[in-house]
Protein backbone atom coordinates (compact mmCIF):
# COMPACT_ATOMS: atom_id res chain seq x y z
CA UNK A 1 0.00 0.00 0.00
CA UNK A 2 1.42 3.60 -1.00
CA UNK A 3 1.80 5.98 1.78
CA UNK A 4 -0.04 9.00 1.14
CA UNK A 5 2.65 11.23 2.40
CA UNK A 6 4.87 9.31 -0.34
CA UNK A 7 2.60 10.12 -2.71
CA UNK A 8 1.49 14.00 -2.51
CA UNK A 9 5.89 14.30 -2.45
CA UNK A 10 6.05 12.48 -6.25
CA UNK A 11 3.24 14.73 -7.43
CA UNK A 12 4.35 18.13 -5.91
CA UNK A 13 8.04 17.24 -7.63
CA UNK A 14 6.15 16.07 -10.90
CA UNK A 15 3.98 19.30 -11.05
CA UNK A 16 6.51 21.87 -9.93
CA UNK A 17 9.47 19.77 -12.28
CA UNK A 18 12.06 20.84 -9.24
CA UNK A 19 13.38 19.01 -5.95
CA UNK A 20 13.36 22.69 -4.43
CA UNK A 21 10.06 23.93 -5.82
CA UNK A 22 8.52 20.89 -4.75
CA UNK A 23 9.74 21.03 -1.15
CA UNK A 24 8.51 24.57 -0.50
CA UNK A 25 5.31 23.93 -1.74
CA UNK A 26 5.06 21.03 0.97
CA UNK A 27 6.95 23.44 3.43
CA UNK A 28 9.81 20.37 3.74
CA UNK A 29 13.72 20.20 3.11
CA UNK A 30 14.72 19.29 -0.32
CA UNK A 31 16.78 16.44 1.51
CA UNK A 32 13.11 15.31 3.54
CA UNK A 33 11.05 14.87 -0.06
CA UNK A 34 14.03 13.08 -2.11
CA UNK A 35 14.36 10.26 0.90
CA UNK A 36 10.43 10.25 0.49
CA UNK A 37 10.55 9.99 -3.35
CA UNK A 38 13.48 7.59 -2.67
CA UNK A 39 11.10 5.56 -0.30
CA UNK A 40 8.32 5.46 -2.86
CA UNK A 41 10.05 4.02 -5.71
CA UNK A 42 11.59 1.17 -3.31
CA UNK A 43 8.07 0.45 -2.81
CA UNK A 44 6.81 0.66 -6.61
CA UNK A 45 10.06 -1.20 -7.38
CA UNK A 46 10.96 1.10 -10.39
CA UNK A 47 12.75 4.69 -10.98
CA UNK A 48 9.75 7.20 -10.95
CA UNK A 49 11.41 10.31 -11.83
CA UNK A 50 14.41 11.08 -13.47
CA UNK A 51 16.86 12.92 -11.79
CA UNK A 52 19.05 14.07 -14.83
CA UNK A 53 16.56 15.72 -16.56
CA UNK A 54 16.11 19.71 -16.53
CA UNK A 55 13.25 19.97 -15.31
CA UNK A 56 12.94 17.11 -13.89
CA UNK A 57 10.42 14.58 -14.97
CA UNK A 58 8.67 11.42 -14.92
CA UNK A 59 9.96 8.12 -16.61
CA UNK A 60 7.25 5.63 -18.21
CA UNK A 61 6.73 4.08 -14.98
CA UNK A 62 6.26 7.62 -13.09
CA UNK A 63 3.32 8.30 -15.82
CA UNK A 64 1.68 4.90 -15.14
CA UNK A 65 1.47 5.61 -11.41
CA UNK A 66 0.89 9.34 -11.11
CA UNK A 67 -2.69 9.47 -12.28
CA UNK A 68 -3.61 6.86 -9.80
CA UNK A 69 -1.80 8.50 -7.20
CA UNK A 70 -3.24 11.74 -7.76
CA UNK A 71 -6.92 10.11 -7.37
CA UNK A 72 -5.77 8.60 -4.46
CA UNK A 73 -4.91 12.07 -2.87
CA UNK A 74 -8.17 13.34 -3.98
CA UNK A 75 -10.15 10.40 -2.19
CA UNK A 76 -7.92 10.55 0.76
CA UNK A 77 -8.85 14.59 1.26
CA UNK A 78 -12.73 13.67 0.76
CA UNK A 79 -12.93 10.72 3.50
CA UNK A 80 -10.42 13.40 5.54
CA UNK A 81 -13.79 16.36 4.89
CA UNK A 82 -16.57 13.73 5.01
CA UNK A 83 -15.07 12.49 8.71
CA UNK A 84 -14.83 16.27 9.38
CA UNK A 85 -18.12 16.96 8.64
CA UNK A 86 -20.94 16.60 11.52
CA UNK A 87 -23.77 16.52 9.46
CA UNK A 88 -26.31 13.34 10.70
CA UNK A 89 -24.00 12.93 13.51
CA UNK A 90 -26.62 13.03 16.48
CA UNK A 91 -29.83 11.41 15.98
CA UNK A 92 -33.26 12.52 17.69
CA UNK A 93 -35.94 9.63 17.52
CA UNK A 94 -39.79 10.62 16.80
CA UNK A 95 -42.48 8.49 16.70
CA UNK A 96 -45.97 9.19 15.62
CA UNK A 97 -49.49 7.93 14.04
CA UNK A 98 -49.35 7.36 10.22
CA UNK A 99 -52.41 9.62 10.11
CA UNK A 100 -49.87 12.95 11.32
CA UNK A 101 -47.24 12.14 9.02
CA UNK A 102 -48.35 14.98 6.97
CA UNK A 103 -46.75 17.12 4.49
CA UNK A 104 -46.99 19.73 6.94
CA UNK A 105 -45.29 17.66 9.37
CA UNK A 106 -42.62 16.39 6.80
CA UNK A 107 -41.99 20.63 6.06
CA UNK A 108 -41.52 21.16 9.67
CA UNK A 109 -39.13 18.14 10.20
CA UNK A 110 -37.24 20.13 6.74
CA UNK A 111 -36.98 22.95 8.64
CA UNK A 112 -35.66 21.71 11.62
CA UNK A 113 -32.66 19.77 9.33
CA UNK A 114 -31.91 22.84 7.84
CA UNK A 115 -31.30 24.35 10.92
CA UNK A 116 -29.27 21.38 12.78
CA UNK A 117 -27.32 19.96 10.00
CA UNK A 118 -25.38 17.38 12.87
CA UNK A 119 -29.62 15.71 13.82
CA UNK A 120 -30.71 12.86 11.92
CA UNK A 121 -34.32 12.17 12.31
CA UNK A 122 -35.30 8.66 12.93
CA UNK A 123 -39.15 8.88 12.64
CA UNK A 124 -41.60 5.39 13.29
CA UNK A 125 -44.69 5.34 12.74
CA UNK A 126 -47.26 2.78 14.35
CA UNK A 127 -50.80 2.94 16.48
CA UNK A 128 -50.48 5.33 19.45
CA UNK A 129 -50.73 2.29 22.42
CA UNK A 130 -47.76 0.42 20.71
CA UNK A 131 -45.70 4.02 19.76
CA UNK A 132 -46.76 5.26 24.27
CA UNK A 133 -45.34 1.92 25.09
CA UNK A 134 -42.08 2.13 23.57
CA UNK A 135 -41.73 5.79 24.64
CA UNK A 136 -42.20 4.68 28.09
CA UNK A 137 -39.04 1.90 27.41
CA UNK A 138 -37.13 4.47 26.29
CA UNK A 139 -36.98 4.38 22.57
CA UNK A 140 -38.33 7.58 21.58
CA UNK A 141 -36.85 10.70 22.50
CA UNK A 142 -40.50 12.86 20.90
CA UNK A 143 -43.54 11.24 20.49
CA UNK A 144 -47.01 12.38 19.60
CA UNK A 145 -50.05 9.56 20.87
CA UNK A 146 -53.51 9.39 20.41
CA UNK A 147 -54.94 8.73 23.94
CA UNK A 148 -58.79 8.98 26.00
CA UNK A 149 -56.69 10.75 28.97
CA UNK A 150 -53.22 12.61 28.39
CA UNK A 151 -50.65 11.76 30.74
CA UNK A 152 -49.23 14.10 33.21
CA UNK A 153 -45.88 14.65 31.42
CA UNK A 154 -47.44 15.62 28.24
CA UNK A 155 -45.76 18.36 26.46
CA UNK A 156 -49.01 19.78 24.76
CA UNK A 157 -52.70 18.05 24.16
CA UNK A 158 -54.88 19.05 21.69
CA UNK A 159 -58.74 17.73 20.74
CA UNK A 160 -59.43 15.46 17.67
CA UNK A 161 -62.86 15.61 16.82
CA UNK A 162 -64.12 12.20 15.53
CA UNK A 163 -67.55 11.43 13.48
CA UNK A 164 -68.91 8.52 12.04
CA UNK A 165 -69.12 8.17 8.37
CA UNK A 166 -70.25 6.30 5.43
CA UNK A 167 -69.82 6.48 1.60
CA UNK A 168 -71.18 9.54 0.00
CA UNK A 169 -74.53 9.19 -1.55
CA UNK A 170 -76.04 6.49 1.05
CA UNK A 171 -73.79 3.23 -1.27
CA UNK A 172 -73.55 0.94 1.29
CA UNK A 173 -72.93 -3.00 0.74
CA UNK A 174 -75.84 -5.37 0.99
CA UNK A 175 -74.90 -6.48 3.99
CA UNK A 176 -75.49 -3.60 5.91
CA UNK A 177 -79.06 -3.59 7.71
CA UNK A 178 -80.98 -1.80 10.02
CA UNK A 179 -80.04 -3.99 13.15
CA UNK A 180 -76.59 -4.56 12.15
CA UNK A 181 -73.77 -2.18 11.03
CA UNK A 182 -71.57 -3.39 8.87
CA UNK A 183 -68.26 -1.34 10.10
CA UNK A 184 -64.53 -0.74 8.79
CA UNK A 185 -62.03 -0.17 11.46
CA UNK A 186 -58.39 -0.28 12.21
CA UNK A 187 -56.67 -3.48 13.04
CA UNK A 188 -57.08 -4.86 17.03
CA UNK A 189 -55.24 -2.24 19.41
CA UNK A 190 -56.83 0.72 17.73
CA UNK A 191 -57.77 3.37 19.69
CA UNK A 192 -60.50 4.06 17.69
CA UNK A 193 -61.50 1.05 17.08
CA UNK A 194 -61.93 0.14 21.34
CA UNK A 195 -63.94 3.78 20.92
CA UNK A 196 -66.09 2.44 18.41
CA UNK A 197 -67.15 -0.96 19.80
CA UNK A 198 -67.53 0.57 23.10
CA UNK A 199 -69.62 3.31 21.58
CA UNK A 200 -72.08 0.82 19.53
CA UNK A 201 -72.30 -1.45 22.50
CA UNK A 202 -73.58 1.43 24.52
CA UNK A 203 -76.07 2.84 21.90
CA UNK A 204 -77.42 -1.27 21.44
CA UNK A 205 -75.99 -1.57 18.30
CA UNK A 206 -75.28 -5.02 16.85
CA UNK A 207 -72.66 -4.96 14.37
CA UNK A 208 -69.81 -6.79 12.52
CA UNK A 209 -66.95 -6.18 10.93
CA UNK A 210 -66.18 -6.43 7.14
CA UNK A 211 -62.90 -4.54 6.71
CA UNK A 212 -60.16 -3.77 8.99
CA UNK A 213 -57.32 -1.93 7.21
CA UNK A 214 -53.43 -0.91 9.03
CA UNK A 215 -53.93 2.23 7.58
CA UNK A 216 -55.91 5.17 7.88
CA UNK A 217 -56.16 5.49 4.09
CA UNK A 218 -57.21 2.36 3.45
CA UNK A 219 -59.79 2.73 6.10
CA UNK A 220 -61.39 5.84 4.47
CA UNK A 221 -60.89 4.32 0.70
CA UNK A 222 -62.75 1.04 2.07
CA UNK A 223 -65.88 3.59 3.56
CA UNK A 224 -65.61 5.53 0.57
CA UNK A 225 -66.33 2.43 -1.84
CA UNK A 226 -69.48 1.59 0.62
CA UNK A 227 -68.08 -1.45 2.12
CA UNK A 228 -69.44 0.30 5.70
CA UNK A 229 -69.35 2.78 8.24
CA UNK A 230 -66.62 3.79 10.64
CA UNK A 231 -65.34 6.34 13.75
CA UNK A 232 -62.86 8.70 12.13
CA UNK A 233 -61.07 12.03 12.84
CA UNK A 234 -62.76 15.01 11.44
CA UNK A 235 -59.35 16.03 10.01
CA UNK A 236 -58.46 12.52 8.38
CA UNK A 237 -61.41 11.95 5.82
CA UNK A 238 -59.78 15.06 4.13
CA UNK A 239 -61.87 15.42 0.55
CA UNK A 240 -62.93 11.20 0.61
CA UNK A 241 -66.11 10.93 -1.09
CA UNK A 242 -67.61 10.13 2.38
CA UNK A 243 -70.34 12.01 4.70
CA UNK A 244 -71.08 11.63 8.34
CA UNK A 245 -73.78 9.84 10.08
CA UNK A 246 -75.86 11.39 13.22
CA UNK A 247 -78.21 8.64 13.97
CA UNK A 248 -75.04 6.78 15.55
CA UNK A 249 -74.83 9.16 18.91
CA UNK A 250 -72.55 11.57 20.18
CA UNK A 251 -68.78 11.58 20.13
CA UNK A 252 -66.13 12.07 22.24
CA UNK A 253 -63.52 13.58 21.06
CA UNK A 254 -59.82 12.07 21.17
CA UNK A 255 -56.81 13.55 21.96
CA UNK A 256 -53.61 14.52 20.56
CA UNK A 257 -50.85 14.38 22.83
CA UNK A 258 -46.95 15.31 22.34
CA UNK A 259 -44.18 13.75 24.94
CA UNK A 260 -40.76 14.40 24.86
CA UNK A 261 -37.73 14.12 26.81
CA UNK A 262 -36.19 17.14 29.45
CA UNK A 263 -33.78 18.97 27.49
CA UNK A 264 -33.61 22.33 25.57
CA UNK A 265 -31.86 23.52 22.35
CA UNK A 266 -32.33 20.76 19.41
CA UNK A 267 -34.84 18.63 21.22
CA UNK A 268 -36.85 21.72 22.35
CA UNK A 269 -37.09 23.57 19.13
CA UNK A 270 -38.52 20.27 17.46
CA UNK A 271 -40.96 19.95 20.10
CA UNK A 272 -41.79 23.55 18.91
CA UNK A 273 -42.25 22.71 15.74
CA UNK A 274 -44.25 19.61 16.01
CA UNK A 275 -46.66 21.56 18.16
CA UNK A 276 -47.12 24.36 15.86
CA UNK A 277 -48.03 22.14 13.19
CA UNK A 278 -50.74 20.03 15.41
CA UNK A 279 -52.00 23.11 16.37
CA UNK A 280 -52.62 24.18 12.59
CA UNK A 281 -53.93 21.01 11.65
CA UNK A 282 -56.83 21.22 15.30
CA UNK A 283 -57.40 24.55 14.28
CA UNK A 284 -57.66 25.59 18.24
CA UNK A 285 -54.78 26.42 21.06
CA UNK A 286 -53.68 23.22 22.84
CA UNK A 287 -55.61 22.18 26.14
CA UNK A 288 -52.76 22.63 27.77
CA UNK A 289 -49.08 23.44 27.01
CA UNK A 290 -46.41 22.69 29.13
CA UNK A 291 -42.58 24.14 28.93
CA UNK A 292 -39.93 22.33 30.88
CA UNK A 293 -37.94 24.58 32.11
CA UNK A 294 -34.33 25.07 30.84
Amino acid sequence: MFDPRLLRSFVAIADSGNFTRAAERLNMTQSTISQQLGRLEEMAGHALVDRSARPVCLTAMGERLIGHARRILLLNEDAALLLRDPAGTAAISIGLPEDLATDAMAEAFAGFARTHRHIRLDATTGLSRDLAQRYRQGEFDIVIVKEAVAGPDCRATFAEPLGWFEAAGGRMMEAMEADALSLVCFPAGGLYRDQMFAQLEREGRRWFIAFSGSSLQSVVAAVAAGVGVSLLPLAGVGSAAVTRRSDLGAVEPMLVSLYAREGDGPLAALGRAMVAVLAARAGTPPINIVEKAK
